[in-house]
C-alpha cells in the first residue's frame, strides 16, 4: 500500500519543480519495487509537464490520484480543449472546457459565433452532445448558428427563428445522413443573445442554468421520456417509454428529443423548448453543459464553483476537472458565460 503522505510529496514533486534527489527519495520510501519502477517509468516520459490533482472532496475519495489537464488545448485530438473571449461591446465575457474524460472518444462539440446583424450586437453559445457516434453533435456545430443567423426574422422575431432553425437543421441533417447505415443523434443547450434580451433553447439533456442575485436558475428542463408531458407526447404517438437500465423511448434512447435519431424520429423530436429572458443588473454568469457535468454536480454546486473565479475560462476548466474528479464517466463539455454590467468596449481577447 502507499503511504498517503509520502505519495503527496511525489505528487507535488512532479507538478513543483523541486530537487530531483528529494523526488526520487519520496518515492523510494513510498512504493515497492514494482510500483517504484512503474512510476518511474512514467516521470521519465512526461517529465516535469506530468502534473497531479488530489481530490479533496470527501472522505471517502480522500488521496485519489488523478492526472491533471493540460494548461492549453485545441481538442484536435478529441481529448481536451479550453479558451476565451469577449464580446466587443465589453457586456459579455466567456469560457468554455471540453474533456474526453473517461469515454474512448469525444462526441461532444461546442459553438461560440459574436457578430453583428442589422446593427444588432448578437453573441450564439451552445453545446451539443452526440450519441451513437459525433457525426450530429459536429453538424450542429457546423450548421446550426449558421442557419439561425440567416433566418429572416432572427433579429424581429427570434423565437420563431430559432424554433424553425432547429426543425430545418434537423432535417438537413437527417437528409444528408439518409445514404449511411448511421442513426446517431445529439442534443443542443444554446443561448442566444439578442440586444438585451437573451432566449434559451433546449433540446435533449443538456442544460443552461443562470446565476442570477446570487441565486442558480435552470433556464432549461431535461427532455427525459419519463417526463409526464412528455410521456404523454411519445405515446400520442405511438411509441411506447420502458425501463432499461432507466427510462428509454422504445427501450432505446435515454432522451426524448434530440437532433438526429432517424429510426425515433416520429417520437424523438427536435422542437425546442425556449425561454426568453430580459437581462438586468442581477444577471451574473451563465453555465451551459451537457450531461458529463449535471450527472455529478447540482445546479447550485455548478454556480458556486463558477463564481469563485474572475476569468469564465478558468470557471469552466474548474467544473470540467470538479466533474472528472467526481467520477462522471462521460464527456464534458461547459461554457460559462459573465455578464459585466458597468464595463464598455474593452479590446477583444485574442
Amino acid at each position: 500500500m502507499l503511504c498517503n503522505a509520502n505519495l503527496r510529496r511525489a505528487v507535488v514533486g512532479v507538478g513543483g519543480g523541486v530537487g530531483r534527489r528529494e523526488l526520487w527519495k519520496c518515492i523510494a520510501t513510498s512504493l515497492n519495487a514494482k510500483l517504484r519502477r512503474t512510476l518511474c517509468l512514467t516521470i521519465r516520459r512526461f517529465g516535469a509537464n506530468l502534473r497531479m490533482m488530489i481530490d479533496e472532496g470527501s472522505a471517502a475519495d480522500r488521496g485519489a490520484m488523478v492526472v491533471a489537464f493540460p494548461d492549453k488545448g485545441n481538442g484536435e485530438d478529441g481529448g481536451y480543449a479550453s479558451g476565451g473571449f469577449k464580446s466587443e461591446d465589453g457586456k459579455l465575457s466567456c469560457g468554455f472546457s471540453s474533456f474526453k474524460g473517461k469515454r474512448a472518444s469525444m462526441e461532444d462539440c461546442y459553438d461560440i459565433k459574436m457578430s453583428k446583424i442589422n446593427g444588432e450586437t448578437v453573441c450564439l453559445f451552445g453545446v451539443f452532445d452526440g450519441h451513437g457516434g459525433s457525426r450530429a453533435a459536429e453538424f450542429l456545430k457546423e450548421h446550426l448558428f449558421e442557419n439561425l443567423m440567416k433566418h429572416p426574422q432572427f433579429t424581429t422575431n427570434t423565437k420563431l427563428a430559432i424554433s424553425e432553425t432547429f426543425q430545418k437543421t434537423d432535417l438537413d441533417f437527417l437528409d444528408a445522413e439518409s445514404n449511411t447505415f448511421r442513426d446517431d443523434g445529439s442534443t443542443a443547450s444554446t443561448a442566444v443573445f439578442v440586444g438585451n434580451h437573451l432566449y434559451v433553447a433546449n433540446v435533449g439533456d443538456s442544460r443552461t442554468v443562470v446565476s442570477k442575485a446570487g441565486k442558480a436558475i435552470p433556464l432549461s428542463e431535461d427532455h427525459k421520456p419519463n417526463r409526464s408531458d412528455e410521456r404523454k407526447r411519445i405515446e400520442s404517438a405511438g411509441g411506447v417509454v420502458m425501463w432499461a437500465g432507466t427510462w428509454r423511448v422504445g427501450g432505446v434512447l435515454a432522451m426524448s428529443r434530440a437532433f438526429g435519431n432517424r429510426l425515433l424520429k416520429q417520437f424523438v423530436v427536435a422542437e425546442p423548448e425556449i425561454q426568453e429572458q430580459e437581462i438586468d443588473e442581477e444577471f451574473e454568469l451563465l453555465v451551459l453543459a451537457s450531461d458529463g457535468l449535471w450527472d455529478v454536480v447540482p445546479n447550485e454546486g455548478a454556480v458556486s464553483l463558477a463564481m469563485t473565479e474572475e476569468e469564465p475560462e478558468a470557471a469552466a476548466r474548474k467544473l470540467t476537472e470538479t466533474a472528472f474528479t467526481r467520477g462522471s464517466a462521460d464527456n464534458i463539455t461547459c461554457i460559462v458565460v459573465r455578464f459585466h454590467h458597468e464595463e464598455r468596449d474593452p479590446d477583444v481577447m485574442e
